[in-house]
């Protein structure tokens, strides 16, 4: 039977086989590390790259952190108990390059007691520019790995993440989603704790092959200064998105998590435009056509 140590020293591993893997994708950058405990009970290690060959700004937290619940999450949560565990592995990367996207992923475990635990995470991409190629790689990668425990987890979490990782005062989707879960249980998915601490690790490991692609397929490719001032816009609204709605940010605030390591999600620079509008026949406006919900990618 896992229990919350297991899963624990696994993502630990899983943070360590990506930074290796991403320092090597990159070409010119290392991660720096912090290690930090938390008031309350546990702490983590939080891992930062900048300034790199691909790699603009990223970060690969692990964290596992004990203690009382606040209120407002106990709330937010319907739950009554008091003590809880949350351990997880939360990746964002920034690239330089405007033909690069922007990478999340997160793989958490939360636990009160033997009858409340689950587990949650996700992993989506926000492209600067849509690239239908790049997008259909992404969407089929995660089919194939979804598919290995249930052939109703890859449209179930692709709508979730759809609905999820909308900007809704923008109407618009934050980039092409991905998938999103939350509170896998065996009641509510018909496979054991051991089955879903499978699929969390290979949604873990999912990351550095998809990712390794992608800037390998990009990294290279020539941008103008219109590409950046376009980069900076888009980061924007991963901005508003991180601050208005994530779900991950609003916890770390609550249960009075390290600061640095709950916004390092953030781009290191992002331009807000007033009022804009993308030229008709566009890069930038056939982006924006594609900024919404439902989107086939896996038949595109």
């Amino acid at each position: 039977m896992i229990n919350r140590d297991d899963i624990a020293v696994a993502y630990q591993q899983i943070q360590d086989e990506i930074c290796k893997g991403l320092e090597i994708a990159d070409g010119g950058a290392i991660f720096k590390e912090e290690v930090w405990e938390r008031e309350g009970g546990g702490g983590g290690r939080t891992r930062i790259i900048e300034n790199g060959d691909v790699i603009e700004r990223g970060g690969v937290n692990f964290s596992a952190v004990h203690g009382k619940l606040p209120e407002k999450i106990k709330t937010a949560f319907n739950v009554n108990e008091d003590d809880f565990f949350a351990t997880g592995v939360s990746i964002v990367i920034h690239p330089s390059n405007p033909w690069v996207p922007i990478i999340h992923m997160n793989i958490r475990y939360f636990e009160l007691n033997e009858e409340v635990r689950w587990f949650g995470g996700g992993i989506d991409l926000t492209p600067h520019y849509v690239i239908p190629e790049d997008a259909s790689f992404f969407h089929q990668y995660l089919n194939n790995t979804c598919t290995l425990y249930k052939d109703s987890f890859y449209q179930q979490f692709k709508k979730w993440a759809d609905d999820y990782f909308f900007i809704k005062h923008r109407n618009e989707t934050r980039g092409i989603g991905g998938i999103f879960y939350d509170r896998l249980k065996p009641d509510n998915t018909n496979i054991s704790y051991e089955q879903l601490f499978a699929f969390s690790k290979d949604v873990g490991r999912s990351f550095l092959p998809i990712y390794t692609e992608l800037i390998t397929r990009n990294r290279k490719k020539i941008y103008t200064e219109a590409h950046k001032q376009w980069q900076f816009m888009r980061r924007s609204r991963y901005v508003e998105f991180n601050l208005a709605y994530d779900s991950g940010t609003k916890f770390g605030l609550e249960t009075n998590g390290r600061i640095e390591s709950i916004l390092m999600s953030l781009p290191p620079q992002a331009n807000w435009v007033y009022d804009f509008h993308a030229k008709p026949g566009s890069e930038e406006e056939k982006t924006l056509r594609l900024l919404r919900k439902g989107v086939d990618w896996l038949d595109f």
